[in-house]
């Protein structure tokens, strides 16, 4: 008898030829002959394949990859396929191992591999949502801006996690910032009055409460301002998550999924909540920086040197430069107190606290605080240094300061001048003809010793003439051509005779261009200095009601 193709011509006892055993076997086994019918099949095929008997062709009992795979493998082209041959039987995977036997057949060991697919599948979505989370945190905590953080975080949960996200920002006021992200689109962000009841968790969740789970949320009934302009279709999904943060609530997440798309799974909203303590902490991170920068610059505008001009017909310019050039305040400080008319003293106070960097600029806010307070007392240098130096010693500091104070009145085209130093280097006066005067006065450290003792010595500066106060900063500079020679007072001094007529601020801007020059790129202490010029043109007279300078020059 001659078996036609496609017809089995194997008996049914056929398994001698693979053994006994695979009958038993735990896998299903399938014998098919070379045409591709089944020659027999053992108990757990029979289980998977319930209505598979000897005699059927394959491919109308099983799926069409293997069935096809049977083909190759049968007819030589097994080693064009690579690896074991897998698919999906009945919901389940299986990979599929052929077994050559005699007269062609082939035995098909099918083994159920969906258990570990499973695992693999989900141990690969973990190290990927990692690797998510690691990139989000690095990404967010590179930008200490709430607005930027705000932005990036709606575009990544976008990217990573929704169709769409929305971060809705801790109220301020009545309003709130809100930042809306579309999935490849550009982030918006709007400061608006939302009514966040409206949304079911939200409330709960700007709060820092546990999330609401995304099946109790009915998204039929969000309001319009929670879904992103440019959005696909209606809403299908939505998670809301808190965003943690250092102590208080840092906002609140809301992602959207289209009604096209899956709905949210359980390990979805965990990996949304893991997203969202990240973004959290990188917000509220930003936010308390926001808040330190604020209160540091609000502080730092009270130390900073005053910008000076001109008062009551006389003029005044300063100059400052902090030991290090990264910092902005120091231990060298100068105020100008004007007085409340022309017939009172202007107070100028320079001054230098011993040591550089913040611990001396708080000692000298101190100091200039005190002195403000005593500006009633200013008529008597003495008695408000004395005061200033009792304030210092009842204080935790344990810092000095050397100061000097000038009183400044304007008399007609002059100007009289009282000067009191109490442990300073004494002022200079500089003379119409280029002449540089040392001021006679002295005095002992303030903040060191139970009294301050010094002298106030009394002088009048001519329009064209200038007085410099100054800090040792500037003539102890070192450099110079070999580096390592103090600036000093004569180099000062001859500086100042080459500016007889110049202005207040032509005159500190000279002292500071040498002295930086002098120094290059070394190291210095901190420098001040303060310059009170009479210019040379007339004072301030009354004409037709406005107020006009003489157009006589004082020489």
């Amino acid at each position: 008898m001659t078996a036609s193709p496609g017809i089995s011509a194997r008996p049914p006892d056929a398994g001698h030829l693979v053994g006994a055993t695979w009958t038993e076997a735990p896998y299903p086994v399938l014998i098919v002959d070379r045409y591709g019918g089944l020659v027999e099949i053992n108990e757990a095929a029979r289980a998977l394949l319930p209505g598979a008997a000897s005699g059927d062709r394959l491919h109308e009992q099983v799926p069409s990859w293997l069935a096809d795979a049977h083909q190759r493998v049968s007819g030589g082209q097994r080693g064009s396929s690579a690896g074991p041959l897998s698919g999906p039987i009945k919901g389940r995977h299986y990979e599929a191992h052929p077994t050559a036997a005699g007269d062609g057949d082939v035995v098909w060991w099918l083994v159920d591999d969906t258990d570990r697919r499973l695992a693999e599948t989900a141990l690969s979505d973990a190290r990927t949502r990692t690797e998510i989370l690691s990139d989000v945190s690095s990404t967010l905590l590179s930008t200490l801006n709430v607005s930027r953080c705000m932005e990036v975080a709606a575009s990544l949960a976008a990217e990573h996690l929704a169709d769409a996200a929305v971060l809705v920002a801790p109220r301020q006021g009545r309003r709130r910032p809100l930042a809306y992200a579309n999935r490849g689109g550009p982030v918006s962000q709007v400061t608006r009055q939302v009514d966040v009841a409206g949304v079911p968790g939200l409330a709960e969740a700007l709060q820092g409460f546990p999330p609401v789970p995304a099946r109790w949320i009915d998204p039929v009934g969000l309001p319009d301002w929670v879904v992103p302009d440019g959005f696909a279709g209606p809403v299908g999904s939505v998670i809301v998550a808190p965003l943690p943060g250092h102590g208080v609530s840092a906002g609140a997440l809301v992602l959207l999924r289209s009604s096209a798309e899956q709905c949210f799974t359980d390990g979805e909203e965990v990996f949304a909540r893991l997203f969202a303590a990240r973004a959290g902490t990188a917000l509220s991170a930003a936010r308390l920086y926001g808040e330190q920068a604020n209160v540091t610059a609000t502080l730092m505008r009270e130390l900073l040197p005053p910008r000076l001009s001109s008062v009551h017909g006389v003029d005044y310019a300063g100059g400052y430069r902090a030991a290090k050039d990264h910092e902005r305040v120091g231990g060298d400080f100068y105020d100008v107190h004007p007085g409340s008319d022309p017939s009172q003293d202007t107070l100028v106070v320079l001054g230098d606290v011993a040591g550089k960097g913040l611990d001396a600029a708080v000692l000298t806010g101190k100091i200039r605080n005190t002195l403000h307070a005593l500006l009633p007392l200013t008529d008597d240098h003495q008695r408000v240094l004395n005061l200033l130096n009792g304030a210092l010693l009842t204080s935790h500091h344990t810092r000095f300061a050397t100061l000097v104070l000038a009183s400044v009145r304007r008399r007609g085209t002059r100007a009289r001048v009282r000067l009191t130093s109490a442990g300073h280097l004494p002022p200079l006066i500089v003379r119409a003809d280029g002449k540089v005067e040392e001021s006679a006065t002295r005095g002992t450290l303030v903040g060191a010793l139970p009294t301050v003792t010094a002298n106030t010595v009394e002088t009048t500066l001519a329009p064209g003439e200038t007085c410099l106060l100054y800090t040792d900063g500037i003539t102890e500079a070192r450099g110079g051509p070999l580096g390592d020679e103090l600036f000093g007072e004569h180099r000062l001094q001859r500086a100042l005779s080459e500016c007889a007529g110049l202005p207040a601020e032509a005159v500190v801007e000279r002292v500071r261009m040498l002295a930086s020059q002098w120094i290059g790129g070394g190291r210095h202490d901190d420098m001040a200095a303060v310059a009170v010029s009479v210019p040379r043109t007339g004072p301030l007279t009354v004409l037709n009601g406005t107020g006009a300078r003489s157009s006589r020059r004082n020489t």
